[in-house]
């Protein structure tokens, strides 16, 4: 069974951030400034021996890699940022790639959507926007990424270098990007490229490029709760009072964030039926995205590491005999301003690592590293 973690590279300093968010900024800043929202509210969220890492650094990212090897974790796949050429936060990846003591396979996802500052404050200002480019922007951003695909640690199915795109439903022109894409890969020596779509509202079997994806992620707990707001009248309520809120420009901490129950939320995952053969199954950690939003954020209220062990090893079960996939993504391995990491914190330890393990071993999956 591979658990392939998603990885947020926004662990370090580069030009942009200091620009936009002030000198220093990385997402720890945003971690450490994060408020506590009501009693109990596991906020803010302390890595374990406070360990704020740089991910420049090539110690740490050697330290990740050992560390989910011994619990289970088979790889990670890093949120890349292209943008017609331009890249930011690519740093992590590229010094990974160059130094091969990080010992852990990896894919990487495209996150190919406008850069704005809707996270941070609800603005609509556009930092870098994503054109998506012409033939000359494709074939450049195919021959960096072949540099990844080259590596022998980067996943493959069936010899072809997986790649997945966010949100392919707002690429005008993905079926034509692809179909180069897939030509430079067999020209470069490999079978084609496997590709895979991640967001929740991309239906495959409607979009004219959804035959061009062999995959599609049941990114989780997104999914679950695109589900649940859209079928319980009570988060529907709330999501309208939100709107309403927003359009006359009233406080938002009038309303609270939106909370969901961990387990109701797991319930949901544990239930769905898969779209058809191409659905690849998630799993989340946990979820709280109040330091990045605040009052607007949502949560997902009394998780605890040993009910996402019990969950777990049920989505692993699933995995092989509803899905027959040995493959699941999960959310996540660092994503400390949503609440899904899997790294150590000081409240729980190493124990969401330690429910992998023994889930994994639970379903005779383990492979002791």
């Amino acid at each position: 069974m591979k658990i392939i973690a998603f990885y947020l590279p926004q662990f370090h300093t580069f030009p942009e951030n200091d620009e936009w968010w002030g000198e220093g900024f990385t997402e720890w800043t945003t971690v450490r400034n994060a408020k506590p929202l009501f009693k109990e509210h596991n906020q803010p969220r302390v890595p374990y021996e406070e360990n704020y890492y740089d991910l420049t650094k090539k110690e740490n990212l050697r330290h990740q890699a050992r560390m989910a090897k011994k619990y289970g974790v088979y790889g990670f796949c890093y949120y890349h940022y292209w943008f017609d050429g331009r890249m930011v936060m690519e740093k992590p990846a590229e010094i990974m790639l160059n130094d091969k003591e990080v010992d852990l396979p990896f894919c990487m996802c495209w996150a190919n959507e406008d850069w704005t500052r809707a996270w941070a404050n609800n603005s609509k200002e556009v930092l870098i926007g994503q054109t998506y480019g012409s033939r000359e922007d494709w074939e450049q951003h195919f021959y960096y990424l072949l540099n990844f695909f080259k590596d022998e640690r980067y996943i493959k199915e069936d010899g072809k270098p997986v790649f997945v795109i966010y949100r392919p439903e707002i690429i005008p022109t993905c079926v034509e990007m692809i179909d180069l894409w897939q030509e430079l890969a067999v020209s470069n020596g490999f079978p084609g490229i496997s590709f895979i779509y991640q967001q929740k509202f991309y239906n495959h079997l409607k979009e004219k490029s959804g035959d061009r994806f062999d995959y599609g992620i049941e990114y989780q707990p997104g999914t679950a709760f695109q589900y649940i707001l859209d079928t319980k009248v009570k988060y529907i309520l709330k999501r309208t009072l939100k709107r309403i809120f927003n359009k006359l420009h009233l406080p938002s901490n009038l309303l609270s964030s939106t909370t969901f129950s961990y387990d109701d939320v797991w319930n949901v995952i544990l239930n769905t039926t898969p779209r058809d053969e191409k659905m690849i199954p998630g799993a989340f950690v946990d979820w709280d995205n109040t330091p990045r939003h605040k009052h607007r954020g949502q949560i997902t209220l009394n998780a605890t590491p040993q009910k996402f062990k019990l969950y777990l090893s049920k989505q692993i079960k699933r995995t092989r005999e509803i899905y027959a996939k040995d493959i699941l993504f999960m959310f996540a391995w660092n994503e400390w301003g949503e609440g899904g990491h899997l790294e150590p914190d000081q409240k729980n330890g190493f124990a969401y690592l330690e429910a992998v393990r023994e889930a994994l071993i639970e379903n005779k999956e383990f492979v002791d590293k």
